[in-house]
């Protein structure tokens, strides 16, 4: 590298060193106002409204999402908005999470007899303890910094960060409070690659009706080949008269029987070529589920079984799995 490259290299080491120390000196003043302030969110009845002007409010907008996908409803109110009708999204059971770095940001402090007037709780996150927003607070935690990464101390980053850090530290004590679980978080993120992982099921995507390839147990061998080709999943389901499952015929038993057989493959009936004992899944396993036990047995259908019958209800395939974005 070039010196002007180490160099742009060392300032920003720098800066992350500066917002690394910023973290552990809020982490080294914790104290029991922190408990006292999970306490409180997690018996809030409301909703936490998180608030903040100028990068307070940008922190606060994170940490808002940051609870709300992790159990404890929240939304972010913009300071400057609350005034002019927005405080109308407040009520009595609802905690308010205020963000001021100063704590005297005139904006927020006209919210307080707002506050005060309904008994509302509030919480603050601020760089002074002695400011009007802390003594104004029910808990008030201790978010102030030695110094900014900005050369020039004017440019909120070290505080900030600080303030965000300790927002995450809220967050993730809250879950653990609750009990927060992975299959909780799916539910709020069912768009998401985890989402789709803990709440898709074998039935949301399993061809069934007329889309599962069916011949008979007496079916002739070209009968099944056209029924694969017609279907396309890679395989046929071989049933008895009663329409129970007796194998399936796929093609890899075809490539197989022609190898051994040759074309004497096709004087066979399809009872007597089929694979028994196939892989088997319930339509309420999760997809990803199914995805496991065909990379494990090397194969790329299941058949769909519901309860004690022996009649098949589905077949799954994995480029169904894969194509909803399930690995």
């Amino acid at each position: 590298m070039t010196e002007k490259e180490n160099g742009i290299i060392e300032e920003a080491r720098k800066v992350l060193g500066i917002e690394a120390g910023a973290i552990e000196e809020v982490s080294r003043r914790l104290d029991r106002r922190f408990a006292e302030a999970v306490e409180l969110l997690s018996c809030c009845a409301g909703r936490v409204i998180v608030t903040g002007m100028g990068k307070s409010g940008l922190v606060g907008k994170k940490i808002a999402a940051t609870l709300a996908s992790t159990g404890t409803p929240a939304f972010y109110m913009h300071t400057g908005e609350a005034s002019h009708g927005d405080l109308g999204m407040v009520t009595a059971s609802d905690v308010v999470l205020a963000l001021s770095n100063s704590g005297e940001t005139e904006e927020l402090l006209a919210l307080i007899p707002f506050i005060k007037r309904f008994k509302i709780k509030l919480i603050s996150m601020t760089g002074k303890m002695s400011s009007t927003l802390a003594m104004a607070s029910d808990i008030a935690l201790d978010v102030a910094v030695s110094e900014e990464a900005c050369p020039m101390g004017l440019v909120p980053t070290a505080s900030t960060t600080a303030t965000l850090a300790l927002g995450d530290a809220l967050a993730v004590s809250l879950l653990i409070k609750k009990g927060f679980r992975k299959e909780d978080f799916a539910q709020f993120h069912p768009s998401g690659a985890l989402g789709k992982k803990l709440l898709t099921r074998v039935s949301d995507l399993m061809h069934k009706g007329n889309e599962i390839p069916v011949v008979g147990e007496d079916a002739s061998m070209a009968e099944a080949v056209v029924e694969m080709s017609t279907k396309r999943l890679g395989l046929t389901l071989v049933l008895d008269a009663g329409g129970r499952l007796m194998g399936v015929l796929t093609d890899g038993d075809i490539r197989r029987g022609i190898q051994g057989r040759g074309q004497d493959l096709f004087l066979l009936k399809a009872g007597e070529a089929m694979s028994t004992g196939p892989k088997t899944i319930s339509p309420d396993e999760l997809a990803a589920t199914a995805l496991s036990i065909m990379q494990e047995h090397s194969i790329t259908s299941l058949v769909v079984m519901e309860g004690e019958a022996e009649c098949p209800v589905g077949v799954i395939h994995i480029h169904d799995i894969l194509k909803e974005g399930i690995a």
